[in-house]
């Protein structure tokens, strides 16, 4: 499970920790399940983007990525990440890994001396063909003016793969998901590719190449490399490849589409090296309509959401507000809203009530008794269809059953019930099913809301004298009654409306 790994030029935003939660969320889940899982995530500390930056500064570029890797390592530690492994591509482990693959491609006649002309962004670091180019001369993503580039340095033969990427996506129709994102994938690799640079002469802060060391190599043919050079140091002594690759999932941004769904299939493919199994690409978290992004002053700054609301409300937010793999639009004020009406509403006033009327119900032991069948046929199935859903890494699908047949299911269950009112009647034996009831649902879906908001339903199941966070454990009525409830600060405590968060 890989995230992309983020550049150093600039301090992370909430476009780098949406992706870095989403990894997680797919990481804990599948840990849940039982499977060895092992998360990467990093930073992308050569080329041009960070050089650029450091010129600027008047400093060395190594300074530049030691100073900011820090705030990207900060920054997966308040997302709550539980990655295996943090890889710099300024690593030497890495550096002499990309020498050894790339040495490999040279040597198998993949990799020759040419002159390249084209249209670069040096913020995107890609070179853009004119189907890319917008405004007469602008590149789509950073909206500033392409530079001309004309040099000699190597090419990777990717045009000798054509027929073979063809034929991968033919066999393997969920190769790269959402299926548009796959279809992108497809239209570009007909319009026939071309050779790629995959060396610089002018810049010096990259890996160089062994074969010709007045080159660098192009900073994506190092970045890609990161996927699988990890494996051979994450674990000291120890080569874990055989392990673990190929990748289950690469998640990525849109915008490096064409890196990760061609070339780098094709660089797996020349060296002999199974291609990942998946790759799923998301969208754009939008702000005044714009994908975020520093140079263009439009970012909502992670550390302060966590500052007002907490990590848990964060990482729900950035799974719920936009469905995972298309673009959306993000704001401090739907924040608030999706905080204060379904977490502080929903699922945290659900968790007071219930352990509430436990306690002064029952003396706060949870009822030992039948499950309701109003409420064991509305979960029945639910486990395996958030499996299917996270197989696909369909992760705001999967958070929007968990919630509609869970949280607000159980919401409805206690106003159709009345607990209250069974209790003023006098009607015990119903009584203590509905609380059973509540009580197994509430666990049963802080197992499954346990990958993305890991902190709060661990409280909560704690709460309920609950432990087991397998996914096989979130059955409906699996947990007997007897167990002692404890209290429960609020989950998520109200805040007021116009809390600042950006």
């Amino acid at each position: 499970m890989t995230t992309p790994i983020y550049y150093v030029n600039a301090q992370p935003h909430l476009g780098h920790a949406y992706t870095t939660i989403a990894a997680d969320v797919l990481a804990r889940h599948m840990r849940q399940r039982g499977e060895d899982t092992f998360f990467l995530t990093g930073t992308d500390e050569h080329g041009e983007p960070v050089a650029d930056v450091a010129e600027r500064e008047g400093i060395p570029p190594r300074e530049l990525a030691d100073r900011n890797v820090v705030h990207f390592k900060e920054m997966g530690e308040k997302v709550g990440a539980s990655n295996d492994f943090f890889i710099r591509t300024s690593d030497p482990e890495h550096g002499a890994a990309v020498q050894r693959f790339m040495q490999d491609l040279y040597d198998r006649g993949c990799i020759y001396p040419g002159t390249y002309e084209g249209w670069y962004c040096p913020r995107c670091a890609d070179f853009k063909t004119e189907q890319e180019i917008v405004d007469g001369n602008k590149c789509p993503i950073h909206h500033i003016e392409l530079t001309w580039e004309k040099e000699d340095n190597y090419f990777f033969r990717l045009s000798d793969f054509q027929g073979r990427l063809e034929e991968l996506y033919a066999e393997r129709p969920d190769f790269v998901l959402p299926r548009e994102r796959f279809n992108e994938a497809v239209s570009f690799i007909k319009q026939g590719l071309e050779d790629v640079s995959c060396t610089r002469a002018r810049l010096r802060w990259g890996v160089p190449a062994p074969w010709d060391e007045s080159q660098v190599f192009y900073v994506w043919f190092d970045a890609l490399l990161n996927y699988y050079t990890a494996l051979t140091y994450a674990q000291p002594g120890e080569d874990l490849t055989e392990r673990y690759w190929p990748a289950d999932f690469h998640l990525i941004g849109k915008d490096i589409l064409k890196f990760h769904a061609v070339i780098w299939p094709a660089m797996l493919m020349a060296a002999g090296v199974e291609v990942p199994r998946h790759l799923f690409i998301h969208g754009f978290l939008l702000m005044q309509g714009e994908k975020m992004s520093k140079s263009l002053g439009n970012v909502l700054d992670p550390f302060k959401v966590i500052e007002v609301f907490g990590t848990d409300a964060l990482r729900y937010y950035c799974m719920r507000e936009v469905s995972f793999g298309q673009d959306g639009s993000v704001s401090t004020e739907g924040f608030e809203a999706r905080y204060n009406t379904e977490l502080a509403n929903e699922y945290g006033n659900l968790a007071s009530r219930t352990l509430a009327m436990i306690a002064r119900y029952r003396d706060g032991a949870v009822p030992r008794a039948q499950a309701p069948a109003a409420l064991a046929g509305d979960f029945d199935g639910l486990v395996g269809e958030v499996r299917d859903r996270l197989d696909r890494a369909e992760l705001t699908a999967a958070l929007e059953l968990i919630w509609a047949r869970g949280v607000r299911r159980l919401n409805r269950f206690v106003e159709e019930q009345a607990p209250w009112t069974l209790a003023k009647e006098g009607k015990d034996e119903q009584l203590d099913e509905v609380l059973y009831g509540l009580a197994e649902g509430l666990r049963v879906v802080s197992v499954l809301l346990h990958p993305y908001m890991p902190d709060t339903t661990a409280r909560l199941l704690a709460a309920l004298g609950q432990s087991d966070l397998a996914l096989d454990a979130a059955t409906f009525g699996a947990a007997p009654g007897g167990a002692t409830v404890a209290k429960l600060a609020p989950l998520f405590p109200k805040v007021e409306p116009g809390a600042q968060a950006a």
